[in-house]
Parts: structure tokens; C-alpha cells; sequence
């Protein structure tokens, strides 16, 4: 029997008879690899379950379910427990889409070459420090550059209190400090563009090639996607690690606290102009200019904030619109259906 209490599982409610616990590893399009006391297993979806009012959370990597056993066959996902965390980014076609659940770390993975961005690590965070969960930024390939102390220095301004890493597979620089927070049934998800390493970082971990890497292209610095689904693995030290493919669109969702977090120092400024009515443009007594006129704050950042929090908001209403569209969907489908009993 497998102890699930390593894979982070506490038993809050007894299951009914037939049913057993179990957390995904992994996900396959419409089939979920589960880690069970009875060891892996494959499990689908209860269709009237899952896809019938709607009230059930479809479950992603992380998660914990609870599923019955099949008969020579897959098995049956017939609920999703409640997650202590979670990671979701918006989706262009499909919407709010988690990508980890019950994590513990974000690590934030970017490289020090070219592909270098502050701007898409501090969208990293504001959408970590909304997740539950804690962010470290790692940067990666350390052993590319000779002094990387601009990069960090960079960062810190944006981090606050946010550990920054800086990590080498190939010299291994850094991988003391990651295993302070790689403790026996901690969960983390390594999140990034493609390239970043997060796949030899993997491999680095657990002592063995389990992913396939490819090289970065020599003309723009970036990687070709290694990753194809989310996975966990279970490390040599007892954390867990969930890949994720590299994620180029990082869409707001309901962001507004991750938002505040990441820009406190923009947010204190607020309120605190001549006007209360203050647009932040020409009016005198502005705090924000103020502040950029002095160096305290940069345009960039101001910039930055500014996006987000449009991008944030629009997604809570673009939200709220999409769900009263689907009630008023239901609700007109429901008569249809009334109207032709009636006939």
C-alpha cells in the first residue's frame, strides 16, 4: 500500500465505501493518472457528475479526488477535494484554466540570457502571490553569464520580499538554496517560458533523465517546448514537482490581490494626492508624478501596474458576463425543455 500522507494527503472527510483517495500526477486530454494507496492508476471523468450542473471542479495536476476503482479497466473520477491552492492563468480560448493545484512554491523560472524579461516575471508574481501559494523567482543558466548581479538587482526592485536564486544545472550554483525549500511532502510548480531549464532542472532533482531536453536556438535564445502535459514527480528528498510546458500568454484572471501584493509601493501612493479625483495625468499635487519625477518610481513600473490592473478588472467582468450568460443559457434550455413536456 502506498502512504498518501507523503503526496501531501490528509484526510479530511471519509470517503464512502468503494471509493478511495488518490492525487493526479498527471493529465492526459480525458484521462487522469492518479497516485493511489494501491499505486498509479488511470481514472476518466464521471460524465454526470462533471459534466452536469456544472457545480463540480474539474480537476488538474495536484489535485486530490476521490475515485472508484475499474474493472479491468480505467477508473472513475467521481469528485474533486478542496484545494488549499491554486495556480490559474486566463486562457484566450478556453478561459480561467488551473494549471497546479495544492502547491506550496511557485518557482518563477527565467533565464539570464537574452530572453531575460522583468516585465513577464512581475505578471509571474502578481498571478503566484494569487495562487496561495509562496513565489521564488529562479534564474536560470547561471553559468552563461559572468556577473549577473544587474539582473538580480533588477529584480529586487520589483520582488519585495520574494527569494531570488540564481541556479546553474551545468555547476550546480544555487541547488543548496532550492533544497531548503524542497522538504519531504512539499509541493511545488515550476512555471516559465520554454527553454528556461525547467526540464533539466527536473532531471538535475531527481538524479536521472525523466524529461527530454532540447537546446535553446542560437539566434534568439529561446527553447522549443520539451514539456507536452502537467506532471508531478516525487523527488529523491520527498517534495513534489509539477512541470508545466512553457507558457508564452499569461492571461490576468481574477488577479486583484496578486496585483495589490506585487505593487504595494505603487498602491501607497494612492490616495495620497491633492485630489481625490485624481487621474494621475497633468493635476497638480500628484503623487505618482511626483514620484516619477524624483526617481522614486518608474515610468515602467507605473506602466506595468497600470495594465494589469486594467487587464485584471476586465477579466472579472468579462467573467461575470460569461456566467450570466451560461445561467441565462440553463435557464432558457430548462424551459425549452418544460415547453415540449407540455405539448
Amino acid at each position: 500500500m502506498i502512504d498518501l500522507e507523503k503526496y501531501g494527503y490528509f484526510e479530511i472527510e471519509t470517503p464512502p465505501e468503494g471509493i478511495s483517495p488518490g492525487r493526479v500526477t498527471s493529465v492526459h486530454r480525458e484521462r487522469y493518472e492518479l497516485m493511489t494507496p494501491f499505486g498509479s492508476r488511470f481514472s476518466r471523468l464521471k460524465t454526470g457528475v462533471y459534466y452536469g450542473d456544472g457545480s463540480e471542479t474539474f480537476p488538474t495536476v495536484g489535485d486530490f479526488v476521490w475515485f472508484r476503482e475499474g474493472a479491468g479497466g480505467d477508473g472513475q473520477i467521481v469528485r474533486t477535494l478542496q484545494r488549499k491552492s491554486q495556480f490559474i492563468r486566463r486562457d484566450p480560448y478556453v478561459g480561467n484554466q488551473a494549471v497546479a493545484a495544492n502547491i506550496d512554491y511557485v518557482f518563477i523560472m527565467t533565464s539570464l540570457n537574452r530572453d531575460f524579461n522583468i516585465n513577464r516575471v512581475e505578471r509571474y508574481l502578481v498571478l503566484a502571490r494569487q495562487s496561495g501559494a509562496v513565489p521564488v523567482i529562479v534564474l536560470t543558466k547561471a553559468d552563461l553569464i559572468d556577473n549577473y548581479e544587474t539582473q538580480v538587482a533588477s529584480l529586487q526592485k520589483i520582488a519585495g520580499e520574494t527569494d531570488i536564486v540564481p541556479v546553474s544545472v551545468v555547476c550546480g550554483v544555487g541547488f543548496d538554496k532550492l533544497c531548503d525549500y524542497l522538504l519531504p511532502g512539499v509541493t511545488v510548480v515550476f512555471l516559465g517560458m520554454s527553454g528556461v531549464g525547467k526540464s533539466s532542472m527536473i532531471n538535475a532533482l531527481m538524479g536521472e533523465d525523466v524529461m527530454a531536453v532540447n537546446e535553446i536556438r542560437a539566434d534568439d535564445s529561446r527553447g522549443r517546448h520539451t514539456t507536452t502535459h502537467r506532471q508531478l514527480f516525487m523527488l529523491p528528498s520527498g517534495a513534489m514537482v509539477i512541470d508545466t510546458p512553457g507558457m508564452r500568454s499569461l492571461g490576468m484572471w481574477d488577479a486583484g490581490e496578486g496585483v495589490s501584493e506585487t505593487f504595494a509601493d505603487v498602491e501607497a501612493l494612492l490616495g495620497t494626492c491633492r485630489f481625490s479625483d485624481c487621474r494621475h495625468e497633468t493635476e497638480p499635487g500628484c503623487a505618482i508624478l511626483k514620484a516619477i519625477d524624483s526617481g522614486e518610481l518608474s515610468t515602467d513600473r507605473w506602466v506595468n501596474y497600470t495594465n494589469l490592473q486594467r487587464e485584471a478588472l476586465y477579466a472579472v467582468d468579462k467573467t461575470a458576463a460569461l456566467h450570466d450568460k451560461w445561467a441565462k443559457n440553463k435557464a432558457i434550455a430548462k424551459w425549452s425543455r418544460q415547453m415540449k413536456k407540455n405539448r
